[in-house]
């Protein structure tokens, strides 16, 4: 039993570094911004402040879907480069096999693109 927890203890001592760094790099500056007296709050550093202007709108208001819609198609096709690489790099071990499986997946990604564009996803009014 104490075998199998010494095989834990690097990766508690990774933790535990881990929690004590990223606690240090939160708590250190706004402790040494208090004491420094860099830290005097008035209504225009506690005001909200937007894109380089003050917001003006409520920011409850609802986004249009194709907002959203096009982060998921760029999220998409950007897993497919994510894809493309490791495979074109491993391509002479996985031979035959691997070239016909990354075709087929190109081939639904076309689908999907196709699909997209006929049903107007990326076209912006």
């Amino acid at each position: 039993m104490a075998s199998v927890a010494a095989q834990y203890l690097p990766i508690l001592l990774f933790l535990g570094v881990a929690l004590l760094l990223s606690t240090a790099f939160v708590v250190l500056p706004m402790v040494v911004s208090r004491l420094t007296g860099s830290y005097k709050p008035t209504t225009d550093k506690l005001s909200e402040y937007e894109c380089g202007f003050p917001a003006f709108e409520d920011s409850r208001a609802q986004f249009d879907v194709r907002f959203y819609l096009v982060a998921i198609l760029f999220i998409v096709f950007d897993l497919e480069a994510a894809f493309l690489y490791p495979w074109a790099v491993s391509l002479k071990e996985i031979g035959w096999t691997g070239w016909f499986a990354m075709m087929g997946f190109l081939a639904e990604l076309v689908l999907g693109f196709v699909y997209a564009w006929k049903k107007g996803a990326l076209e912006w009014e």
